[in-house]
């Protein structure tokens, strides 16, 4: 996709909001009990650092994983490639990963499935922006921070061809 121009969605100070708001349900579902949360890079770090940075829980672990299917496009190939793994154990803990957007579900349903054979006692997903409409797996979030009827969605740690990540609002990218 050529840049264009960038269309305000969600300013900073709405994004932080909801995800104070999250973080607060996060909160309330686990307490104290001990919490791995495992971000999707590289679009959800951003997402991922705000909201880990809002839980009051005492026990919470952090890890990354890395799928790649979009490439330097704007759609999804198909392709999922699971280019980085977790490295702590999930056996009996509960597991929280946290996701920039969830459109097709592709990704997701392969990292969940994935992840739900590692043993963890409860697998929940937070995503901040979803795409439901584009479906063509289901895919059940916990956590949401907005919903989107559609565009290209670029800011707040969410890319197009590794462009605009360092963006602190969420916009809409349109071609020129």
């Amino acid at each position: 996709m050529k840049a264009g121009e960038l269309r305000p969605l969600f300013t900073p100070e709405e994004i932080q909001r909801r995800v104070r708001e999250i973080a607060a349900d996060v909160d309330a579902l686990y307490g104290d009990e001990p919490l791995v949360v495992v971000c999707v890079l590289k679009g959800g770090f951003m997402f991922f650092s705000d909201l880990v940075r809002h839980l009051r829980g005492r026990q919470v672990e952090v890890d990354f994983v890395r799928l790649s299917s979009y490439g330097q496009g704007t759609s999804s190939s198909g392709h999922i490639a699971f280019t980085k793994d977790v490295e702590i154990s999930l056996q009996d803990k509960h597991v929280l990963v946290v996701e920039d957007l969830v459109d097709s579900g592709l990704s997701m349903q392969f990292l969940l499935s994935t992840l739900a054979q590692r043993g963890a006692k409860s697998l929940r997903l937070a995503i901040l922006l979803d795409k439901h409409e584009r479906r063509r797996v289901e895919v059940r979030a916990d956590f949401i921070g907005f919903h989107l009827q559609g565009g290209f969605i670029v800011g707040y740690g969410i890319d197009c061809a590794e462009r605009y990540r360092n963006l602190p609002g969420i916009y809409e990218l349109v071609a020129e």
